[in-house]
């Protein structure tokens, strides 16, 4: 698709939000190409009104980080770097808290990150989404007050769970 049909849909987009009194915001808006093979040059630029577009690598929709290879490496180091934030700070106040109270803070702050929009990463390879095993293996080992490097399995196994 060349640029030049591109360009005519964003105007023809615009046109029709304009129509039902929505405003397009060009400064949000963002250009992912996802090409059909991965050497394929994707250097162009979309022209609306007095705003250029270019082609990025990663996008943003609806919190999650898309990238033109739909690898989510991107979005998997966001939502780890996050959870392991909360885990932190849950961690800091964990000898005040009981059991029970943990895990809703953890289900709240942490399992909740991970499970949004998980099913997109459905099909990854098992080594890219490691680091989301790994919040979750910490979490685990958090809400049971476990040391850092106890097996899982048997939190997993828990009835707590």
């Amino acid at each position: 698709m060349g640029a030049a049909r591109i360009s005519g849909c964003l105007a023809d987009i615009s046109e029709w939000m304009k129509e039902h009194h929505l405003q397009l915001n060009l400064a949000k808006t963002e250009l992912l190409v996802f090409p059909a093979t991965p050497t394929l040059q994707h250097d162009f630029t979309i022209h609306l009104d007095s705003s250029t577009i270019t082609p990025s690598s990663s996008a943003r929709n609806l919190g999650v980080i898309f990238d033109d290879q739909l690898t989510f490496k991107d979005h998997i180091a966001k939502t780890s770097r996050s959870c392991r934030f909360a885990l932190h700070n849950i961690r800091k106040i964990r000898p005040f808290l009981t059991e029970q109270a943990t895990q809703l803070l953890v289900q709240a702050l942490v399992i909740s990150r991970l499970d949004y929009c998980n099913a997109l990463l459905a099909g990854l390879p098992s080594c890219t989404i490691k680091p989301l095993q790994m919040i979750q293996n910490a979490a685990a080992r958090l809400v049971f007050n476990e040391p850092k490097r106890a097996h899982v399995t048997p939190l997993y196994n828990h009835p707590a769970l």
